[in-house]
C-alpha cells in the first residue's frame, strides 16, 4: 500500500448488507404452500416447480426494450415452471399469485440488521459510502426502499439503470466521479467474486473485501480478493490495515 488514506467504501447490497438468499428461501416456502393448497400435488412436484423457478430467476436476462415489465417476466417464470413440472397449463392467475406472494414475502423479510445500521453510521462519519448493486432497476429500488437504507449512503447506483453493470469498469468510474474520488481512494466490499471482487480489480480500487459466510476458498482461475471476512461486520478490522 502506498500510505494513501482510504476515502470511500463501495458496498454491494444482496448477501452483503442484507440476507437476500435467506429471504428468498422464506418466500419460496410461502409460494410452495400456496401451490400445495391450490394444486393438491405431492411435495416432490411442488419442490420441482420451485426449483425450476429459482433456476429461471438465476439465469434471467431482462431486456427492458422487449416491452415486458420485470413483474410480467417473473410471472412467466412461475407459469412455465408449473407447466414444465405438471405437464399441463395451469391457470395464469395461479402464476400471478405465486409471483406476488414470493415477491412480497421476500421484501417483508429483508432488513438491515441493527448491527449493520450501526456499522454504516460509524463508517459514514469517516468515509464516503456508496451502494453499488447489480440488477433490474425496479427490483433493486424496491429492496432499497424496503430496508430503508438510503440515508446511510452518499449515493446509490443500480446497475440495471446503466449501460454496463459490475464487473465492468465503466460503472465503477461513474461511482468514483459521483463521490469525487480516485479508484485508489476506494475499497470494494461484496459477496460475489465474479462481479464485486472482479469488478473492483478491473477498476483498480485500493482493496477488495470478499464477504464469504462459509469461509470458502477462492476457486482456481478466479480473481483473488485482498481480504476475506465472514461478515461485513468484520470490516472495521480490515480498514486500519489500509492506512
Amino acid at each position: 500500500m502506498d500510505g494513501r488514506a482510504v476515502k470511500a467504501i463501495l458496498f454491494d447490497l444482496d448477501n452483503t448488507l442484507i440476507e437476500t438468499s435467506r429471504a428468498g428461501g422464506v418466500a419460496i416456502q410461502k409460494a410452495s404452500e400456496l401451490l400445495k393448497t391450490t394444486l393438491a400435488l405431492d411435495d416432490t412436484t411442488i419442490r420441482n416447480i420451485c426449483d425450476k423457478f429459482k433456476l429461471k430467476l438465476f439465469h434471467e436476462s431482462f431486456d427492458p426494450s422487449a416491452g415486458r415489465s420485470i413483474d410480467e417476466v417473473r410471472v412467466g417464470h412461475w407459469e412455465e415452471s408449473i407447466q414444465e413440472a405438471v405437464g399441463s397449463s395451469s391457470s395464469p392467475s395461479l402464476a400471478t399469485q405465486c409471483y406476488y406472494l414470493w415477491k412480497n414475502s421476500r421484501l417483508e423479510v429483508l432488513s438491515l440488521s441493527p448491527e449493520i445500521c450501526s456499522l454504516l453510521k460509524e463508517l459514514r462519519s469517516r468515509y464516503k459510502l456508496l451502494l453499488l448493486t447489480n440488477g433490474e432497476s425496479k427490483t433493486q429500488r424496491e429492496k432499497v426502499e424496503a430496508v430503508r437504507c438510503e440515508g446511510f449512503f452518499d449515493a446509490i447506483v443500480i446497475g440495471g439503470e446503466h449501460a454496463e453493470q459490475k464487473p465492468f469498469p465503466s460503472i465503477f468510474t461513474l461511482c468514483f466521479n459521483m463521490l469525487e474520488v480516485e479508484a485508489q481512494d476506494c475499497v470494494m466490499v461484496g459477496d460475489s467474486l465474479d462481479t464485486d471482487i472482479q469488478g473492483g480489480f478491473n477498476a483498480a480500487v485500493r482493496a477488495t473485501v470478499w464477504i464469504s459466510s462459509t469461509g470458502g476458498t477462492v476457486p482456481d482461475g478466479s480473481v483473488k480478493p485482498d481480504y476475506t471476512i465472514p461478515t461485513v461486520l468484520d470490516l472495521p478490522h480490515i480498514l486500519p490495515q489500509l492506512k
